[in-house]
């Protein structure tokens, strides 16, 4: 799906394009009375050669208005025809107050005519190249740091770098910087697309700690509305919290395949996780807008859903009514399961296996249920002694569960 931050972007920076250097760098402004340096030809440096260069360079660098390149061409013919003399005031004067300034600062304006061609040939590799630059003499330029934490976002191989310019946009947006044109000069709008930035960045390296990235940009109305943020959310839950559960699980499983108190607890926070990431799903449905876009995400919701409730009784119902209920945060772990109060069996005269109080074939010599056998919804887990419990609402062998088509969520 098309990331809304970045078709607004692509409008902003495609608009009045005579006049986005000015607006999105404010570099130019500061440039404009530079021309492009033209090396003048070093010619014999006397007395009277030296005197000429220098009452050129001060009237233009002094004039009303100044001729800066006039200036700058005179300063250099000095220079280079000269050699280096320590004793030379004027050399000194011409190199410390003005050549070095000047050649530093049309330096950048030619970094800055680099980014801007990025910006408008969609290079995103270029755009984290030259923004970085253009950055180191404007450490605080929110725009840059906007676009770059945009970049990350178009191109996969700087997505991890593109976190910490988003990060520092929001620091910077939130202290009040400016960064209009962006966003419609619309904070709430701008908060979030970095936040969402953010979490997309933080994801590629560690999805858990994306996860709450992803439920702050939630919150803010613009990103709300995003479907893709809700499948990366999604993705978020399953490639973080629920493989690592999932894991755990399967190694509390007692060595005849049976369940154990431990497995139970960690069934206990899985099957919470993978609640999370069937209602992330289900918004991601509700939201999206092309057919053959909510028919994949639909299809593997409900492959997750019914995989999780044995059933897809209420699915329909559910997807209906998603977008009315809050975003769930993330789950708070559960330390330990109901104690559980067995139920006592009278004894029976004339039992078929000759004894009395048998405990059914579901259920393990040791009390716990078999693997595949006694957990209810919620994973809380209870016996009753001669019965097994339902069937789990949701079986940890996750290995068995539809891989996600997530790839065919997103439209470039």
């Amino acid at each position: 799906m098309r990331v809304g931050l970045l078709a607004g972007i692509d409008r902003r920076l495609k608009a009045k394009p005579m006049k986005r250097t000015i607006r999105i760098l404010g570099l130019a402004a500061a440039f404009a009375v530079f021309a492009t340096p033209v090396l003048a030809q070093a010619k014999e440096c006397n007395d009277e050669n030296k005197a000429a260069w220098y009452d050129t360079f001060l009237k233009n660098f002094k004039g009303d208005p100044p001729q800066q390149k006039i200036a700058y061409d005179a300063a250099k013919l000095y220079l280079t025809s000269c050699p280096e003399d320590p004793a030379d005031a004027q050399a000194a004067y011409m190199k410390n107050k003005f050549v070095v300034p000047y050649e530093k600062m049309t330096a950048g304006a030619d970094v800055a005519k680099q980014f801007e061609a990025a910006i408008n040939s969609k290079n995103y590799a270029e755009q984290m190249r030259l923004g970085k630059l253009v950055l180191a003499g404007e450490p605080e330029n929110v725009k840059v740091h906007i676009i770059l934490a945009v970049a990350g976002l178009n191109d996969p191989a700087i997505l991890g770098e593109s976190g910490q310019y988003a990060k520092k946009a929001i620091e910077l947006i939130e202290a009040g910087k400016p960064f209009a044109p962006l966003f419609d000069s619309n904070k709430d709008k701008a908060m979030g697309s970095m936040t969402y930035a953010l979490a997309r960045s933080t994801a590629a390296a560690s999805p858990t700690d994306a996860i709450p990235y992803f439920l702050k940009a939630a919150k803010f109305a613009e990103q709300k509305k995003n479907p893709q943020l809700y499948l990366d959310l999604a993705d978020a839950y399953e490639k973080g919290p629920r493989a690592k559960l999932s894991d755990e699980y399967k190694s509390k499983i007692a060595p005849d395949g049976t369940e154990t108190p431990e497995s139970k607890l960690v069934l206990a926070n899985l099957n919470q996780v993978v609640d999370r990431q069937i209602d992330a799903w289900a918004r991601a449905e509700a939201l999206a807008t092309d057919p053959a876009t909510k028919k994949l995400i639909l299809d593997d919701l409900t492959a997750l859903y019914k995989y999780r409730n044995k059933s897809e009784e209420g699915l329909t119902e559910m997807v209906a009514g998603i977008l009315s209920k809050p975003l769930p945060d993330v789950p708070t772990p559960i330390t330990s399961l109901p104690a559980v109060t067995p139920t006592s069996t009278p004894a029976t005269t004339g039992s078929p296996s000759g004894t009395s109080g048998a405990t059914s074939s579901n259920t393990a010599a040791n009390g716990q249920a078999k693997t595949g056998s006694a957990l209810p919804t919620g994973a809380a887990g209870t016996q009753n002694g001669t019965k097994a419990a339902p069937k789990p609402a949701a079986t940890p062998a996750l290995s068995n569960k539809p891989k996600p088509r997530r790839a065919n969520h997103r439209r470039s």
